[in-house]
């Protein structure tokens, strides 16, 4: 039966050093959940303080009306994929998969049944009776999978379960997981420092820094509506502009920012506009133009990046990155204007400038 996860106002040191600071966290029944930052951030901290390998300083853990923080690990019926899969060397796959039945007393023929039928759902039948090193490292991934989810457990947990892998395997990996888990239904926490693995496997994602959930939310409002420049940076706002308003008419307005740059926006494209904010834009958020409006600057730099060219431009706000059509390639120091193409930016208060 799958439980929904509740962490509140947990905190974590090592040593003198705070790891984790005031996180809280909702997780909803059946639903997966990825921490995504970079490392050091907090989130395989906030992993292990789930699974009971650390205790927190303070904070609660709850699964379902279970209170966990105190639970020693091996009583919190937690399944766990780990980076290195941690197979057992001498055992068949079999018995891999089956080793956490034997833990909970089940008997020689139940084991065998269910880990048999886990087996056959991940498309490791054949491979039973093999060990771990004759498996490739997809192979051993997907029984680290099954022996996970053969306990049924009311958690299941992924620490950076795909890094070994190379490119086509992790893509078809985290399909795999994916779609286990939905067909279990079972609760999940996700580890990863990928944006793309994290956005393409989740129901929603907390984008962490320095031992705080930065913003929690579903995949696709992370990437187009950030809620603070460190977000954005993350997500590849690479440009943020600072601006004050200095005037207001009918719903458009003018706003002034470093180095003297002009700009007018209008409240029907973003909504409202605080006197003091970011513009943030990746790189196709500015448009390439010859006429009057926009940010003057030059180009510098062209590089490919597949559909299109990043130009390194300099402004007099400095450094931006816009982008271009293939077929028609600009040359370094062609003078140009930078207009933000509304669609493609977003609106941030000043104070979340990091």
């Amino acid at each position: 039966m799958t439980s929904p996860l509740t962490l509140r106002s947990l905190t974590a040191h090592y040593g003198a050093t705070k790891v984790l600071d005031d996180l809280s966290l909702d997780v909803g029944a059946g639903e997966l959940v990825t921490l995504l930052g970079a490392s050091g951030c907090g989130k395989t901290t906030t992993l292990r303080l789930v699974a009971g390998f650390l205790q927190p300083t303070a904070g609660t853990i709850h699964l379902g009306e279970t209170d966990l923080t105190r639970v020693l690990a091996h009583k919190r019926n937690i399944g766990l994929v780990f980076q290195n899969y941690a197979l057992f060397p001498h055992l068949t796959v079999r018995d891999n998969v089956a080793f956490g039945l034997k833990q909970r007393g089940l008997g020689a023929a139940v084991r065998g049944r269910k880990a048999d039928e886990m087996l056959d759902r991940v498309g490791l039948s054949a491979l039973a009776r093999r060990l771990p090193s004759a498996l490739s490292g997809g192979q051993r991934q997907r029984v680290a999978l099954a022996r996970a989810l053969v306990i049924e457990p009311a958690l299941l947990m992924f620490d950076e379960p795909l890094s070994n892998l190379d490119a086509r395997l992790r893509v078809e990996m985290r399909v795999e997981i994916r779609e286990l888990q939905r067909a279990n239904r079972t609760t999940a926490i996700f580890v990863t420092h990928d944006q793309e693995e994290a956005f393409s496997i989740s129901d929603r994602v907390a984008i962490m820094e320095a031992g705080r959930i930065r913003q929690f939310d579903r995949p696709e409002i992370l990437y187009s509506r950030p809620a603070n420049a460190f977000v954005a940076r993350f997500v590849g706002f690479e440009n943020l502009i600072a601006l004050t308003i200095t005037a207001r008419d009918a719903g458009l307005i003018t706003a002034k920012g470093e180095g003297g740059i002009d700009m007018t926006l209008s409240e029907d494209d973003f909504g409202p506009i605080p006197d003091q904010f970011i513009l943030a834009t990746r790189p196709d958020g500015l448009r390439v133009s010859q006429g009057n409006r926009g940010i003057p600057a030059r180009l510098g730099l062209r590089t490919y990046v597949g559909r299109a060219y990043h130009y390194q431009t300099e402004t007099p706000a400095g450094h931006l990155v816009t982008s271009g059509p293939l077929g028609q390639p600009r040359a370094a120091g062609e003078t140009v204007r930078l207009v933000p193409e509304p669609e493609q930016c977003s609106i941030l208060a000043l104070e979340a400038a990091p």
